[in-house]
């Protein structure tokens, strides 16, 4: 796989009936490894070691209804109540963030209404801050940390 633009972790692969698999320590199971997959898992290592999100306040490939059809966003976190903070949309490092991908996270928002989105291929991070009172938004310089999200 790709080397990212991510810090490395202690890996779990492994090969079953002819794919490669990564141990998901979000989901507590073997997952076929994709490029999208390794970013997705990167990132969501990079958010409990690095900016300090409980691992437990993460899902990965979080289903939800939109518009009655059926949905995943790559990663979601909570806050303790249980409340959506911020979606993370993962693609591979061969695809390029472009309007299209943030269009796709900003449809997937409307069934969450959160403060921040991530766009990420892994190689190139996007952060955004929503503001629904000038129904606005602005790109941030850093990737909040969870004690940001929550006070």
């Amino acid at each position: 796989m790709k080397k990212l633009n991510l810090p490395s972790f202690q890996t779990n692969i492994r090969q079953q009936h002819g794919k490669t698999e990564i141990f998901d320590v979000f989901r507590k199971k073997f997952v076929v490894l994709t490029p999208e997959e390794w970013v997705r898992q990167h990132f969501a290592l990079f958010m409990v070691n690095e900016k300090q999100f409980p691992r437990g306040l993460l899902a990965l490939e979080y289903s939800f209804t939109l518009e009655s059809r059926k949905k995943r966003v790559d990663i979601l976190a909570f806050s303790p109540e249980g409340k959506p903070l911020l979606v993370v949309e993962c693609k591979s490092p061969n695809v390029s963030i472009n309007q299209k991908v943030f269009d796709q996270i900003a449809r997937y928002n409307m069934a969450f209404k959160v403060d921040y989105l991530i766009v990420t291929n892994g190689l190139e991070h996007y952060a955004c801050k929503l503001n629904y009172t000038t129904l606005t938004y602005s790109f941030i310089e850093e990737i909040p940390n969870f004690s940001d999200l929550i006070t």
